[in-house]
């Protein structure tokens, strides 16, 4: 019988970039035979416990709840104990799993956050567990406060070809008019305004997928309400995002921090031009060779859109293909389970 994983997150299934990257690893599991089951607070999961969900309150007998989730498993992968947003069934989960092979896979770290800061003692540690972060970033800063860890970088499919017309038909983007896709959640660090500014300089209708979240729903609506162009919001139902990175012309992503940023893959693997914020961790993507356009300054895209440069579009394809393909995240997920002497939940998978 194949070992079986536990992926366990405040949510799952959604477009938020920890559920994308969630489903990769899930695929990368199977891939190396090994079976997956899925436990959230909130979304699409296998399992549902609420208790776990984001600044949930968790009400007693959460131990015995997430106990029976993880009935059975042999690993759990979990970013629960990543950002303190639901510390309580954070402090169970690590209780549950003490002394037991776990992945902590680390999206963002607290200090990270302005609004969270430091926590003394935070992440949780275990000499049986790994830490796995998605960028070097974060694995230097765990290092400086006495925690070891790996990096993995994110590991995509590649998308099909996405229906462009349909798309942009359903839209009723006009003929010839430029679409300018940004494919985030409307939250304050997305900054939505630097890819309306966007937008308006190309002459570029404007479509935000995502849905709005913490408290953002007011500002989104004053900064929707003064845009100048067309403005498109989230993905009608009969289309995927697939079809909304066909149906765009380009692709901007200005956020002030990430803590990796799917869309820099997602659109070099549709072989759209992007155009990106000077958050921290984008440098350190582009050093695999990416070729991107500031998000500050729209004449370095428009003069690219305007004279069309297929080889740049090619070269971020092969860089997306040969760095960060779900091929990619799957060695490096076995190299971890090899690291760690977990080889025997492999079930002499090929490696």
């Amino acid at each position: 019988m194949a070992a079986l994983v536990a992926i366990v997150s405040f949510r799952l299934g959604g477009p938020d970039g920890v559920s994308v990257v969630a489903e990769h690893w899930a695929e990368a599991f199977r891939r190396l035979g090994l079976a997956v089951r899925t436990v959230a607070g909130s979304g699409r999961a296998d399992r549902l416990l609420p208790d776990l969900a984001m600044d949930a309150t968790p009400g007693p007998g959460l131990a015995d709840r997430l106990a029976e989730a993880l009935a059975g498993t042999d690993l759990a992968v979990e970013n629960l104990c990543s950002l303190p947003r639901n510390p309580a069934a954070a402090a169970v989960l690590a209780a549950q799993v003490a002394g037991r092979p776990a992945i902590l896979h680390h999206h963002d770290l607290p200090w990270q956050r302005g609004e969270l800061g430091d926590r003394p003692g935070w992440p949780p540690d275990d000499p049986a567990w790994v830490h796995v972060t998605i960028n070097q970033r974060s694995r230097r800063e765990l290092a400086d406060r006495g925690v070891v860890a790996s990096t993995v970088y994110g590991g995509f499919p590649v998308p099909g070809p996405g229906r462009r017309d349909p798309a942009r038909g359903r839209l009723g983007v006009a003929p010839g008019r430029r679409l300018l896709l940004q494919p985030t959640r409307a939250i304050p660090r997305k900054n939505v305004p630097a890819g309306l500014a966007m937008a308006e300089a190309l002459s570029a209708d404007y479509w935000l997928t995502g849905p709005v979240e913490d408290g953002y729903g007011p500002e989104l609506g004053r900064l929707l309400a003064a845009a100048t162009g067309r403005v498109h919001r989230r993905v009608p139902d009969g289309l995927t995002m697939d079809d909304a990175y066909a149906a765009c012309d380009a692709v901007v992503f200005p956020s002030t921090w990430e803590g990796f940023g799917a869309p820099l893959i997602e659109a070099s693997l549709h072989r759209r031009p992007l155009a990106v914020g000077d958050y921290p961790v984008a440098a350190e993507l582009a050093a695999f060779g990416f070729r991107w356009f500031p998000a500050d300054d729209p004449t370095p895209l428009k003069e690219f859109l305007d004279h069309p440069d297929p080889v740049l579009l090619a070269g971020n394809r092969d860089v997306a293909l040969r760095h960060f393909s779900l091929d990619a995240l799957t060695g490096q997920l076995a190299a971890i389970l090899h690291d760690a002497g977990w080889d025997h939940l492999l079930g002499g998978a090929a490696t």
